[in-house]
């Protein structure tokens, strides 16, 4: 898998095994990231949460990107420790919280501009961690199967790439 776009476009990183982690296609990730583009303009004052972080790629688009911090959360201690490595690869270190997220959530106190969740699709705690994420995240986006019904208050945008969706909520 390699990084779609920024100053480490081209680098790659590997994945967890497939059994503990669902990568992140890049045509999703180049969309996500352009997306984000023409909403925020430039990221350089804008902060990450990628909240379950499996390899750590869409953290690492998003340095790539110019975001100035990225916070990654991951419950895995394997997928956590390839993490870790893909970003030492690219010389950087990781702000990683290895934890359940939802419990990780309740004691985090900084403000994010984005916050990424793609949860494991059968875990059915999406609504919970949109919750969690009201007063974290200036902008929430979800990656969900695309025939999964998501009802949140403040969707902007929705955008099908085959089997998944990508869902974009502005909070407040």
């Amino acid at each position: 898998m390699n990084i779609t776009g920024g100053k480490f476009k081209g680098r790659k990183i590997c994945t967890p095994d497939e059994k503990i982690t669902r990568p992140t296609l890049s045509k999703v990730r180049m969309g996500v990231f352009n997306t984000l583009f023409s909403m925020l303009g430039d990221f350089s004052e804008c902060s990450f949460l990628d909240v379950f972080g499996g390899s750590g790629i869409m953290g690492m688009e998003a340095l790539s990107r110019g975001f100035a911090s990225v916070t990654v959360i991951e419950q895995n201690k394997k997928a956590a420790q390839v993490l870790k490595k893909n970003y030492e690869q690219l010389g950087l270190k990781p702000n990683l919280i290895i934890g359940n997220a939802l419990n990780v959530m309740s004691k985090l106190s900084d403000k994010y501009t984005v916050a990424y969740v793609d949860p494991p699709y059968a875990s059915g705690i999406y609504q919970e961690t949109v919750e969690k994420l009201q007063n974290l995240a200036g902008f929430i986006i979800l990656e969900h199967p695309a025939d999964m019904q998501t009802v949140f208050e403040g969707i902007i945008k929705r955008k099908k790439y085959g089997d998944k969706m990508i869902t974009y909520i502005k909070q407040g």
